[in-house]
């Protein structure tokens, strides 16, 4: 489907409000598990998480993976609600997984040279500025997480008529949201004079991680690749979706010098080879192709098989994406889903399209018991506080630590617990936590559902929360219908590898339906009837609720959080200190 024709303001101009389409209906969802196909030779697959950086090889006749390596990587909490990484420490990851990877396969007598292809998926809106003249980064890289940016999107909003979050969705299929690209790019450009200065000198780089380790990877300074994908390129808030390109004009109304950009290519040719890093003394890949390229949640939808119309899949990982394909149909959502580019396996090929519910936290509320509250050592305890008592005892948990995402967009919203009694401890609270994944992910199944018109029979799932055997019966229980697991639960890794296999010039890995053989699934079914299913449900939206309206971005005005800036305590306080000051005075002269 065509956008409409609207006109998009200049940078300080006003623009005209685009008259909306009737969103077109979406096809009838297939309910085929995911299959898998068996390559001649194994592809690799580097994937950038929020928090972790792999290395995965896979078997080359049964898909099955064959060895791997995962560095955890940290996130930095400058101040509240800003998330940063080190696009350095990244990189290094990279290179530290490349080498142990390469390692354990010669410890297995596997041959290295036997990895034809690397492909590569990344966690999609994370920002990252770069010297192209030193290789260095000019700042951190701000995480998709971050808030810092509400202030822009509230100044780029009044710019807007009647303010409409939505009017750039029938180009780039987003709202207007901190969650994207443009304004964390905005905000670099507006604070940072290491970036200002080297966009004026052209030294400046722009990219998504997969476009800063596609160019570390492949010469960096010395020649290297400076391109991305469509499905990072569609997560920007720059990209038209339709033309698939960069939109001159919507650059000209976030103030975005077009020059920065990274070539936009497909998900599945070679952007380059693979280089050595002497400073790492990393090259065991050295002459590989890089030739798969997809933002982490369309790659999870290419290793689940997702390639027909209808058929979706819901990845656990920090946050929670549920994505449906659409097949070559650009559908709008009218209950608050997102449209994005779902694939474009080759350069010839037809591009497929997505409707997505995106939720910011999910695995990320897991860390925060671990790691803020202190009531678990590791991750997997959570699954056994929480099995102990196999109820929340009436606690709701709603982890809005980044304002809430789908299918509300409301960044004003923060994190709350509530239902607290004596009785609640953190068997409750751990409970609560998995529930609350469990929650966010109805309400976006549930706009998904509505935008369909054919309600979901059942749920393909994958990412490393599905380990979590109660988070998976939960899940089932709060949706009312089967959820279904995959033997490998890292989909994302194995579909970046099927794009890299896939790509002209290597070809190692078919995508024909007819090649594809089925794979070992796990299945859980509701185990509660649908009313105390819908009785949860409705207090949890309530709890939601409540979340709304605790935050805004204006600042108190010097920022004087002493208790006489409550001008009664204040009066309160100086006269008790004058009366005690006086009666002590009287005493004193009465002796």
């Amino acid at each position: 489907m065509s956008p409409p024709a609207d006109t998009l303001p200049a940078h300080g101009g006003a623009p005209r409000a685009p008259g909306p389409p009737a969103p077109p209906a979406l096809p009838s969802r297939a309910t085929a598990l995911p299959a898998r196909h068996t390559p001649q030779r194994p592809p690799g697959a580097v994937t950038n998480f929020s928090c972790v950086i792999h290395l995965q090889v896979f078997n080359a006749k049964t898909a099955e993976l064959l060895s791997h390596h995962q560095v955890e990587i940290q996130q930095k909490f400058p101040k509240e609600g800003w998330v940063e990484q080190d696009p350095k420490e990244i990189l290094k990851s990279v290179h530290e997984c490349v080498e142990k990877t390469c390692e354990k396969l010669q410890q297995l007598n596997i041959d290295i040279t036997n990895i034809k292809a690397i492909g590569v998926s990344n966690q999609r809106e994370t920002t990252v500025v770069w010297d192209k003249t030193t290789g260095e980064p000019l700042y951190n890289a701000i995480v998709w997480l971050d808030l810092r940016t509400q202030s822009t999107v509230e100044r780029l909003l009044k710019r807007i008529p009647g303010k409409n979050k939505s009017f750039f969705k029938f180009r780039t299929g987003l709202p207007l949201s901190t969650y994207f690209s443009a304004v964390k790019l905005r905000w670099l450009l507006d604070n940072v004079e290491e970036i200002k200065q080297a966009v004026d000198d052209g030294r400046a780089m722009f990219g998504t991680i997969d476009s800063w380790l596609i160019w570390s990877l492949t010469g960096g300074k010395n020649g290297g690749v400076h391109c991305t994908d469509v499905t990072n390129a569609s997560r920007t808030m720059l990209f038209n979706i339709h033309s698939l390109d960069w939109d001159p004009e919507l650059c000209q109304f976030f103030d975005i010098p077009m020059e920065i950009l990274p070539k936009v290519r497909s998900s599945s040719e070679i952007y380059g080879l693979m280089k050595i890093c002497p400073s790492l003394k990393s090259g065991a890949l050295t002459g590989v192709p890089i030739s798969g390229c997809l933002g982490d949640q369309s790659a999870a939808l290419v290793g689940q098989m997702c390639f027909q119309d209808g058929q979706a899949k819901n990845t656990y990982g920090t946050g929670c994406f549920l994505l449906c394909n659409t097949g070559q149909k650009s559908v709008f959502s009218e209950h608050g889903l997102l449209t994005t580019i779902a694939y474009k396996l080759g350069r010839d090929k037809p591009v497929c399209y997505a409707l997505e519910g995106s939720v910011a936290i999910a695995g990320a509320v897991i860390r925060w018991l671990r790691d803020n509250l202190g009531i678990v050592k590791t991750s997997q305890e959570v699954e056994k506080l929480a099995a102990e008592v196999g109820t929340s005892y009436g606690c709701y948990f709603v982890p809005a630590f980044s304002g809430l995402y789908a299918p509300y967009w409301e960044p004003s919203a923060r994190g709350i617990i509530c239902g607290l009694t004596q009785f609640t401890n953190k068997n409750h609270i751990a409970f609560a936590a998995l529930e609350a994944v469990c929650f966010q992910t109805r309400e976006i199944l549930d706009a998904m559902n509505k935008d369909c018109g054919i309600p979901l029979s059942q749920l393909q799932v994958d990412g490393g929360m599905t380990n979590n055997k109660v988070l998976m019966q939960l899940q089932s229980d709060i949706l009312c219908i089967p959820v279904v697991k995959p033997s490998m639960p890292e989909t994302t890794a194995l579909g970046a590898a099927m794009a890299a296999g896939a790509a002209e010039g290597v070809g190692i890995w078919s995508l024909n339906p007819g090649d594809l053989t089925a794979v070992t699934c796990e299945r859980f079914e509701p185990q509660i009837n649908p009313e105390e299913s819908e009785c949860r449900y409705a207090r949890w939206k309530k709890a939601v609720m409540k979340s709304m309206g605790w935050e805004t971005s204006e600042a108190p005005s010097n920022g004087d959080t002493s208790i006489f800036c409550s001008l009664p305590l204040g009066f309160f306080i100086m006269s008790s200190m004058i009366m005690l000051i006086g009666a002590k005075y009287v005493s004193g002269t009465d002796k």
